[in-house]
């Protein structure tokens, strides 16, 4: 399945049927008067998140939802049928955005989440509304209230409690793959990644999602490359894991690059916690894992594990360094949803 993660969408709620005109006419009925019924009500646009879903893939075939409009009222008192709803089923953690693509309309971050994104119009009173004791007969009716028609952009961000970021080639797609169940693509080119990946990982019968973006290079906040527009999808985690090529020979180049990128992209990424790893060590000797391993903690200020995605060597470590901050921020959300769990009106 292709991996779509930003979609625009046009929606139309439904309008509101019109009121109805009518008389009763009964034979024998010395005395009829007006009996119209009342429009129906137009349907409403709504916005779900359900489970099973990872791509807005559905929204690129289909791009425009209208929801039905009411029908209009009857005579003998009978009310037009409301119009149905219209239901997009986005994956969880979609966020919603209006036409400009800044103005966040709703995030989606919970399975069964609903977001009302266009109401129906109301029914339009019939002439039976409108009888008084003045006006036995009044000949007027209230048409329905107009549909609201609005575009809207769906934007993916993936549920992951730690994400991967560095340079193409780093070996990020095979830490994935040494870690998890995941299969990504690996292949000894760059931008062998093309969207994102999500993989379960388990340590010390512990589990956590981790998130693997493509590759970042120099410029890619202007555009270059790939680009930062997947750096999105690990807006949300707890924690990044920057993997550094060890068998460069510029790591303290490469590592100050991805931190570049990170600042010009903003949203918090550079702000995250962050686990520095020397990645591909069993590509080296002793004296290069130090010289490397020295390199990269004078650029960076900060411890730096050595690991190796192919044979093994750190990877542990590194996912109990990891596990150990992701615990952290559930601990730190814990009370805060109990209390919105908590809370009526």
């Amino acid at each position: 399945m292709k991996f779509l993660d930003q979609a625009k969408v046009y929606i139309r709620s439904g309008a509101g049927g019109p009121g109805c005109i009518s008389f009763r006419r009964e034979k024998f009925i010395e005395f009829g008067g007006p009996d119209g019924g009342d429009g129906g009500r137009g349907g409403d646009v709504w916005a779900e998140a359900v489970p099973g879903l990872n791509t807005l893939i559905d929204y690129r075939y289909q791009q425009h939802f209208k929801a039905r409009n009411g029908e209009h009222g009857m005579g003998k008192q009978r009310t037009g049928k409301d119009g149905t709803d219209v239901v997009l089923k986005v994956p969880v953690g979609t966020e919603i955005l209006d036409e400009d693509n800044e103005t966040v309309i709703a995030d989606l971050t919970e399975e069964g989440q609903r977001e009302l994104l266009a109401r129906g119009g109301n029914g339009g009173f019939g002439n039976l509304h409108f009888k008084t004791s003045t006006n036995q007969a009044p000949r007027r009716a209230n048409p329905g209230q107009p549909a609201v028609e609005r575009t809207i952009w769906l934007r993916l961000k993936l549920i992951a409690d730690a994400g991967l970021v560095g340079l193409p080639n780093a070996g990020k797609s095979t830490f994935l793959a040494a870690t998890s169940n995941a299969k990504p693509k690996i292949a000894d080119y760059p931008f062998t990644t093309l969207h994102p990946n999500l993989g379960v990982v388990g340590v010390d019968e512990r589990e956590f999602v981790l998130a693997d973006i493509p590759g970042l290079i120099e410029g890619a906040h202007e555009g270059r490359g790939i680009g930062d527009r997947f750096l999105g999808h690990v807006e949300r985690c707890a924690v990044l894991l920057h993997l550094v090529d060890g068998t460069s020979e510029t790591v303290a180049e490469d590592y100050r690059t991805i931190r570049g990128e990170l600042a010009a992209y903003g949203h918090g990424l550079e702000d995250k916690p962050c686990i520095l790893a020397l990645n591909k060590v069993d590509a080296l000797d002793e004296d290069a894992r130090e010289e490397a391993r020295a390199a990269l903690a004078e650029a960076s200020g900060q411890q730096v594990m050595l690991l190796s995605g192919a044979s093994g060597e750190g990877v542990t470590e590194t996912l109990r360094a990891l596990l150990r901050i992701v615990d952290a921020a559930r601990a730190a959300e814990a009370p805060k949803l109990e209390e919105d769990k908590a809370w009526t009106p």
